[in-house]
């Protein structure tokens, strides 16, 4: 091998080596930099699947700890991140005649619609606007058959309140047949047929639930 090529051959040599170097030099400044704008900076090849968070409105699994040891399982909608989400709750219902089965089951809905989030719901980021103490009667004698009277009246409940009633009813024993929930208020309205939409689970706040009178007016 000539002079000239052996010169060739180690010049080229000492290119690579001199890019190599930058390069080594190079990585560590890049984490550096990346470090400072509160970026951590990973070895290449790169998973690009999505970074793991903490989701909002997501359940592990039943709060076995809230639950009675005994009941029937439900789901009531709460209100989470500006919409109706479910979650699953235990019951009991008392023992009755036959003909007050849609009222009692309302009533233990309620119950657990008034009451405080879980510890487990509460980190979900989930809350509950019905106020305690709402309770339901059966209808009156003029009153459709599957109507519920409500202790403060529909249109005076604060809308996620409302939503959060009427879809829960609708998705239980105190529906009617069709899926609608027949409410009414302590005095002499009407009561009026609602139905728990996509739209109202999505925009409880702002949507108004839709409905239709019980007398045809």
């Amino acid at each position: 091998m000539s002079e000239r090529n052996t010169w060739g051959t180690w010049r080229t040599w000492g290119i690579r080596v001199a890019r190599a170097a930058r390069l080594a030099l190079a990585v560590p400044l890049v984490a550096v930099a990346l470090g400072g704008c509160g970026i951590r900076a990973t070895e290449v090849p790169t998973d690009f699947g999505p970074a793991p968070s903490r989701v909002p409105c997501a359940l592990t699994g039943p709060d076995i700890g809230t639950q009675s040891s005994r009941g029937i399982l439900v789901q009531v909608f709460l209100v989470c991140s500006s919409q109706l989400a479910p979650v699953d709750r235990t019951v009991r219902i008392g023992a009755g005649p036959p003909d007050t089965d849609r009222v009692r089951a309302a009533q233990a809905l309620l119950d657990e619609l008034a009451a405080p989030p879980s510890e487990a719901e509460e980190q979900a980021n989930y809350t509950t606007a019905v106020p305690k103490g709402l309770t339901v009667t059966g209808p009156r004698p003029a009153d459709p058959g599957d109507t519920l009277r409500l202790s403060t009246a529909p249109p005076e409940l604060a809308p996620y309140a409302l939503t959060q009633v009427i879809c829960t009813f609708s998705d239980s024993e105190a529906a009617s047949d069709d899926g609608t929930v027949t409410l009414g208020g302590p005095g002499t309205d009407a009561p009026r047929r609602y139905e728990c939409t996509e739209a109202l689970r999505t925009r409880p706040g702002t949507e108004t639930p839709p409905s239709t009178r019980t007398d045809g007016a």
